[in-house]
C-alpha cells in the first residue's frame, strides 16, 4: 500500500503509518489485488466514519469487513438483514429480570467495535432507521435510557446493486450517515489466480492474526484529528459540496454532513500518506466515494445513463483548485 508519500519525521504520524501499513497488509492477505478499496476502508476507519460496500455477489464484501475486524482485534458482530428483522434485534431490548424484579437492558449486536450489516437493503426502512442514532451520535436510546457505544466504532454495510427483488432502497437519511461508498470489483486475472492457488483449500481468515488492537487504533484516531486543514481547503470543501446542490443533473445534492465527512476523510487520507496536513489531492481521492452515494439524480440524468460518480468527477475538473502555501502545510 502507498503510505509513505511526503512523510514527516519526529511526529505522531511516525506511529500511525506503520500501524496502518500492518493493518493494510493483513487485509491484503485475505483480499487479493484490491489495494485501493483497502486504502479507502482504512481512510473511513481513521475518519471515524461508516462504510457502505456496494457490489455484486462473491467479490469479497463480507470478507473485507471480517478481515478488518480480525486485524485490529476488535469486537465484531454480524447482523444478517432480513425482511422480518426488528429494530430491537439491532439495538437491544429491556427485559424483565425475575430474580432482581427489575427491567434490565440486553444489548444488541450494535454494541461492538465493528458492526457488519450484511445485505442491509433487505431489511425494512423501519429496521434500517434503528441505525440512524447509532451511526451519527454513537449511542443507543432504549426506553428513554441512553447507552454509549464502544470506541472505535464503525458500521460496515453491504448491499447488492443488481438483485432488486425483496429489497428496500436505502433512504436518503440512511445513506447520508455513511461516510463513503466503495465497490470492490472483480479481481484481475493474476489476483484471481493467486486466490485460487492460495485460498481454495482453506479459509484465509483462519490464518489472519491480529496486528493491532483497539487501544492503538484509538491513539491513531487522535492523531488524525490533529491533521491540519488549511482555511483555503476547508473553503474548497464547502464550495465543492455546495456546488452539487446547484447541478442541473441533480435533484438532491450533498448535505452539510457530507462536508464534514469530506474533510475528515481527507485528513485520514493525508495521514495515511504520512503527512500532518491535507493537500488538494487528498480531497480529490476521497471526494467520489464520499459524495457520489448522497446525490439523487434527476430522471433525465438517469435516462441519459449519467452516474453520480461521473458528475462528481466533472465537478472536480471544473472547480478551481486552491494553490499556494495556504493550501497545504500550516504557515510558520
Amino acid at each position: 500500500m502507498v503510505l509513505d508519500t511526503g512523510r514527516q519525521t519526529g511526529s505522531p504520524i511516525d506511529d500511525l503509518v506503520p500501524a496502518a501499513r500492518r493493518i493494510g497488509k493483513a487485509i491484503e492477505a485475505v483480499i487479493e489485488g484490491k489495494r485501493d478499496a483497502i486504502q479507502l476502508t482504512l481512510a473511513v476507519l481513521l475518519a471515524e466514519g461508516h462504510l457502505l460496500i456496494e457490489d455484486v455477489p462473491g467479490v469479497g464484501k463480507t470478507m473485507l469487513a471480517k478481515a478488518l475486524a480480525r486485524a485490529i482485534d476488535g469486537t465484531v458482530r454480524r447482523v444478517q438483514f432480513t425482511p422480518d428483522l426488528l429494530p430491537s434485534d439491532i439495538t437491544g431490548v429491556s427485559a424483565f429480570n425475575q430474580e432482581i424484579r427489575e427491567f434490565e437492558f440486553k444489548p444488541g449486536p450494535i454494541f461492538a467495535n465493528l458492526v457488519l450489516g450484511d445485505e442491509i437493503n433487505r431489511a425494512s426502512p423501519k429496521t434500517q432507521s434503528a441505525l440512524l442514532e447509532c451511526m451519527e451520535e454513537r449511542q443507543v436510546t432504549v426506553d428513554g435510557i441512553t447507552h454509549l457505544l464502544q470506541s472505535p466504532f464503525i458500521v460496515m454495510a453491504t448491499q447488492n446493486p443488481v438483485e432488486m427483488e425483496g429489497t428496500y432502497a436505502l433512504p436518503e437519511a440512511q445513506r447520508d450517515r455513511f461516510t463513503a461508498r466503495i465497490s470492490i470489483g472483480y479481481p484481475d486475472l493474476t489476483a484471481e489466480l493467486a486466490m485460487v492457488d492460495e485460498h481454495s483449500a482453506h479459509d484465509p481468515l483462519a490464518d489472519l492474526s491480529p496486528v493491532s488492537d483497539t487501544a492503538e487504533v484509538q491513539s491513531v484516531l487522535a492523531t488524525v484529528r490533529d491533521v491540519h486543514v488549511a482555511h483555503e481547503l476547508r473553503r474548497y470543501a464547502v464550495e465543492l459540496v455546495s456546488a452539487t446542490r446547484r447541478m442541473p443533473e441533480v435533484r438532491l445534492g450533498a448535505s452539510p454532513r457530507a462536508t464534514l465527512h469530506l474533510v475528515r476523510a481527507a485528513r485520514a487520507q493525508a495521514a495515511l500518506s504520512g503527512r500532518e496536513f491535507v493537500v488538494p489531492d487528498d480531497m480529490h481521492v476521497v471526494a467520489g466515494p464520499v459524495l457520489a452515494h448522497r446525490l439523487v439524480l434527476t430522471p433525465e440524468s438517469i435516462t441519459a445513463r449519467r452516474t453520480a460518480a461521473d458528475l462528481v468527477r466533472s465537478l472536480l475538473g471544473r472547480l478551481p483548485v486552491p494553490h499556494g502555501p495556504g493550501a497545504g502545510a500550516p504557515r510558520g
